[in-house]
């Protein structure tokens, strides 16, 4: 069940990483159980790639799905994954 004491109800169920600076006509498009990454240059999407890895694997530590997670600690994880 997922953890809704301070979400008012809501529920993050994933996260969409969008490249808008991908000028080679490359299609980019990565999928993970928590994230749908798409376009950007090479460099950009690898990073948004590296974020994701660096989340899906921040809340397996934690021994958790998304689902499970509030959406303050979805997005505090995130922000740690920014910053890695």
């Amino acid at each position: 069940m997922a953890n809704q004491d301070d979400n008012d109800g809501r529920v993050v169920v994933g996260f969409l990483g969008v490249g808008l600076d991908g000028a080679d006509e490359h299609q980019r498009l990565t999928r993970s159980d928590n994230f749908l990454i798409v376009g950007g240059s090479a460099e950009t999407h690898g990073r948004m790639q590296d974020v994701a890895i660096h989340f899906d694997k921040s809340l397996k530590r934690r021994g958790k799905t998304l689902r499970e997670t509030s959406a303050r600690e979805a997005i505090d994880l995130l922000r740690e994954s920014l910053d890695q």
